[in-house]
Order: structure tokens, then C-alpha cells, then sequence
């Protein structure tokens, strides 16, 4: 086993949408991806009071890849044209195939906009290959005790989303052979992560602190490592939470713009004029 080194880390960057706090540590002005790994927004944490207005992700339209929404704090209330609805809670996960084509809307449930309290979202883009970017829209919403987990070593707790890890296999049959899990580790525990050669790792650190070797990985840090072994090692100087995956990159063309990711500038102007024509789901 050889321990993968840090290429660079990437702080995540304020950009807030209203009053909704938001960090983006991808893309940025350095790392335009971590193919498959396109986008993440951080939203929160924060905390809302009585009456408030909520999220403010009103119908909008995807085309040509998966977004995967990670509620770690809060609910978040989802809506799309191809007729999936849920109210997904703490420590719960929707995953989203846009396909085609899909507009959906990701908003507060009736009880938070009353209530208030806190809020902490995060939200990933992972690209679809060129042969599947036209696949059918796809939703599954899962809780948090939908969600198998596995014990990786003492105080380390991995939540399995998608892939196998030990054994335990997720929940979510991807289209990919994404591997996404989120890890909770207490201060003081290690652990060796698989970070298979030839597949790209997307590590971002969402609360806490952590060591590799001797460099600290501090919260709200995106971290990039090189291609040059097959296991990563960390040590939590806090109580730390960890947004982990691993993907066989697919070495195409990406041109995004806005909510449509495709391969082509021909194929972002189809995507607007179906939309535009009422052709999505």
C-alpha cells in the first residue's frame, strides 16, 4: 500500500445567494474539476428564525449530469417534472440523474419556513459521460437510517452512499462506478482510505481538523491529491466530518453553462431551446 500525496489544497470561497450562507471550493480559480467531481456548494451552517423566507431553489432546469445533496443539518424539501417529491432530513442524501432533462425545485418544508433552525446542505455535481448524458431522470431520496454505515476504525464511522466499502454496499446503483461515502471521525482516531489507482478522489473536509502526513486540513478545505499511490492517511485533530469519494475520471470535453453540463456548445444551445420549448421531463 502506498499512501497518495496532496497535489493542493483548495479553501472554499464565500459566495453567498441571499441571505443563505454558501462556501464553493469547486470550481475555483485553480481547479476548474476532479473529473467526474464537477461542482460543490457548501450552503450553511447557519441558523434561521421563526417565519423565515428558507431555501431560495424555485423550479429550475439540469440537464447532462447527477446532482448529490447531502443534508447535514436541516430538511430540504424536493420537487421535479418527473414526478418524484420527498422531504429528505438530517443526515439524509438525494441523488438526482437530470439526464435529458429535468426542472426541479429544492425548497424549505412548510415546518422549517414556521420554525426555523439550523441549516447545513451541501451539494454536489458529478458528471455523466457523453452515452449517458440523454439517459431517463432518475431520484432517490434517502434518510439518514436508509443509509447503511461501516466501522473503518475506532471512531471512524463511514455512512456508504454509493459503492461497496468492506463489504457494505450503498444504497445507490449509479450509473458510474462512483464511490461516495461521508465519514465521521472522532479527534484522535486514523484511517487509511482507498484511493484506487487511475481514479480520481474527491476529499473535502466539511467540520473539524485533520492531519495527512504534515500538513493540516483545516474545515471548508477541498483536497487534491496526486495519482501516485492507492490509499490515503488521516488523523482528526477534532471531531471532523469527511465528503469522500473515488471515480474513474472520463477524460472528455466539458462545457457547462449554468444548470446544463454537456460536451459540446451545439449540444448547452439544444439543451436551452428544449427547455426553452417545454421538452424537459
Amino acid at each position: 500500500m502506498t499512501v497518495r500525496s496532496i497535489r493542493h489544497l483548495h479553501p472554499a470561497v464565500s459566495d453567498d445567494i441571499g441571505d443563505l450562507r454558501t462556501q464553493r471550493p469547486l470550481p475555483n480559480g485553480r481547479l476548474e474539476q476532479i473529473d467526474p467531481f464537477l461542482f460543490l456548494n457548501h450552503h450553511g451552517p447557519q441558523v434561521y428564525g421563526r417565519n423565515n423566507r428558507g431555501l431560495p431553489f424555485g423550479p429550475h432546469p439540469h440537464r447532462g449530469f447527477e446532482t448529490v445533496t447531502f443534508i447535514v443539518e436541516g430538511s430540504l424539501a424536493h420537487r421535479d417534472s418527473a414526478g418524484h417529491e420527498s422531504v429528505i432530513r438530517d443526515g439524509g442524501v438525494q441523488w438526482m440523474t437530470a439526464g435529458r432533462g429535468v426542472v426541479h425545485a429544492e425548497l424549505s418544508p412548510e415546518e422549517f419556513l414556521r420554525d426555523g433552525g439550523p441549516l447545513e446542505i451541501l451539494q454536489l455535481w458529478v458528471n455523466l459521460p457523453a452515452r449517458l448524458k440523454m439517459t431517463a431522470p432518475r431520484y432517490i431520496g434517502l434518510q439518514a437510517d436508509e443509509i447503511p454505515a461501516a466501522t473503518a476504525a475506532d471512531g471512524v464511522r463511514v455512512s456508504v452512499i454509493a459503492g461497496t466499502w468492506d463489504g457494505t454496499r450503498g444504497p445507490v446503483e449509479t450509473l458510474t462506478d462512483i464511490t461516495m461515502t461521508t465519514i465521521a471521525m472522532d479527534a484522535g482516531s486514523r484511517v487509511s482510505l482507498p484511493a484506487p489507482h487511475g481514479e480520481n478522489v474527491f476529499f473535502y473536509v466539511v467540520r473539524g481538523e485533520l492531519r495527512a502526513s504534515t500538513t493540516t486540513l483545516p474545515a471548508m478545505q477541498l483536497v487534491e491529491f496526486n495519482d501516485d499511490g492507492d490509499t490515503i492517511e488521516v488523523e482528526a485533530t477534532q471531531d471532523s466530518r469527511i465528503l469522500f469519494g473515488h471515480a474513474t475520471p472520463f477524460g472528455e470535453r466539458v462545457v457547462a453553462h449554468g444548470p446544463f453540463v454537456m460536451n459540446s456548445h451545439e449540444e448547452i444551445y439544444q439543451a436551452m431551446l428544449d427547455y426553452q420549448m417545454g421538452r424537459f421531463a
